[in-house]
C-alpha cells in the first residue's frame, strides 16, 4: 500500500510539471496517456485521466485517448516501398516488420515491467527503511525524554543534597562551636575543682596537724599530772582521796577526748573516702566526655553536685573544726580547774 502511494505520488509529480511544458488541454492529456502507458506501465482510461489531469470537460480526455490509441497504431504499422517488390511481398514484408516491432514492444515492456517491478520492490524496501527509521527516531525521542526527565528529577534530588548538605554544615558548625564552649566550661570546673580539692587537703593536713598537737598536749598534761600524784602521795588521806578523784575525773575527761578523737579519725577517713569518689566521679566525667561530646550537660550536673558536695564536706570540716577547738578549750578548762582544785586541797591539808 505504501508503494502504490509512492507510485502515485510519483505520478502526480511528473503530471504537474507537464501542466507548465503544454497548456494546452489536449497536448496535455496526450502527454499524460503516453506517461501513464510508457512509463508507468498504466493502461489509460477518460476516468482515470480526468481524476488526475481534471481540466476541461469529461470528452476531452475521451477524444485524447482516442487519438493517443490511433498515433499508437500508426505507429506500430510498418510500411515497406520498393520500386522492384510486388504488392504481396511488399505487405507480407510490412506484417513481418510489424510483428517483430510488437513483439520487441512487448518484449521492452516486459523488461519495463521488471525493471518497474524492481524499483517498486527498492522503494517498498526503502519506505520500510524509512518507516523503521522513523520508528527507531520515535523510540529514541521517547527514551531521550525519559532520559530528560530523569535528569531532570536527578538534578532535583542533587540540588536537595545540596541544600540538607548546607544545613548539616551549619548544624555541625553550631555543634562545634557549642562543644568549644561546654569544653571551656568544663576545664574552668575541673579547674575550680581542683583547687577546692587542694583547700580541702590543706584543711585536712591542718585538722591533723591540730589533732596531733592535742594528743600532744594532752600526753603533757596526763604526765604533769601523773607527777603531781606521784609528789603528793604521800600527803595525807584526803589529799589522796582528793587526789584519786581527780584522776577519776582526769581518766573519764582521757576518755572521752580519746573517743573524740576516734571520731574526728573516722570522719577524717570518711572525708578521705568521699574525695576519693569525688576524684572517680571526675574520672568518669572525663572519660564521658571524650567518648561523647552528648554527654556533656549530664557531666557538668554531676560536676555542680561534686562541687556542692565539696562545700558541704568544707562546712562540716569548718563545723569539725569549730566543735575541735571547742572541746579542746573545754579540756584544758577541765584540765586546769582540776589543777585548780588539787592546789587547794594541798593548801588545805598543809593548813
Amino acid at each position: 500500500m505504501d508503494g502504490f502511494d509512492q507510485h502515485e505520488r510519483l505520478l502526480l509529480t511528473d503530471i504537474d510539471e507537464l501542466r507548465n511544458r503544454f497548456p494546452n488541454t489536449q497536448d496535455l492529456y496526450r502527454e499524460v496517456c503516453a506517461l501513464m502507458f510508457f512509463r508507468y506501465g498504466l493502461t489509460p482510461t477518460a476516468n482515470k485521466l480526468y481524476q488526475l489531469v481534471r481540466k476541461g470537460s469529461m470528452s476531452a480526455p475521451a477524444e485524447a485517448l482516442n487519438r493517443f490509441w490511433e498515433n499508437l497504431r500508426e505507429k506500430s504499422r510498418v510500411s515497406i516501398s520498393h520500386p522492384d517488390l510486388p504488392d504481396s511481398l511488399r505487405d507480407a514484408a510490412g506484417e513481418v516488420i510489424a510483428k517483430l516491432w510488437v513483439t520487441a514492444q512487448t518484449e521492452a515492456e516486459k523488461s519495463f515491467a521488471s525493471l518497474k517491478d524492481d524499483f517498486f520492490s527498492k522503494l517498498n524496501e526503502a519506505a520500510e527503511n524509512v518507516r523503521l527509521a522513523n520508528n527507531d527516531r520515535e523510540i529514541a525521542q521517547n527514551e531521550l525524554e525519559i532520559l530528560s526527565a530523569e535528569l531532570s528529577q536527578q538534578k532535583i534530588e542533587a540540588d536537595e543534597l545540596r541544600h540538607e548538605i548546607t544545613s548539616l554544615e551549619s548544624k555541625k558548625s553550631v555543634i562545634e562551636k557549642q562543644s568549644v564552649s561546654l569544653k571551656e566550661d568544663l576545664d574552668t570546673s575541673l579547674l575550680r575543682l581542683d583547687d577546692a580539692r587542694r583547700e580541702l587537703s590543706l584543711e585536712i593536713q591542718k585538722m591533723r596537724e591540730s589533732s596531733k598537737l592535742a594528743e600532744e598536749r594532752l600526753a603533757a598534761n596526763e604526765k604533769r599530772a601523773l607527777l603531781e600524784i606521784d609528789r603528793e602521795r604521800t600527803l595525807s588521806i584526803r589529799i589522796q582521796k582528793a587526789l584519786e578523784l581527780a584522776q577519776s575525773e582526769l581518766k573519764i575527761a582521757s576518755d572521752i577526748h580519746r573517743g573524740e578523737l576516734a571520731e574526728q579519725q573516722k570522719q577524717i577517713v570518711t572525708l578521705v573516702q568521699k574525695i576519693g569518689s569525688l576524684e572517680g566521679t571526675i574520672m568518669a566525667a572525663n572519660e564521658k566526655q571524650i567518648n561523647s561530646n552528648l554527654e556533656i550537660s549530664d557531666l557538668r550536673v554531676r560536676l555542680a553536685a561534686a562541687q556542692d558536695e565539696g562545700l558541704i564536706l568544707r562546712k562540716e570540716l569548718d563545723d569539725f573544726r569549730t566543735e575541735s577547738i571547742k572541746k579542746k578549750r573545754s579540756n584544758e578548762g577541765s584540765a586546769t580547774m582540776s589543777k585548780l582544785i588539787i592546789e587547794r586541797k594541798s593548801k588545805n591539808a598543809e593548813k
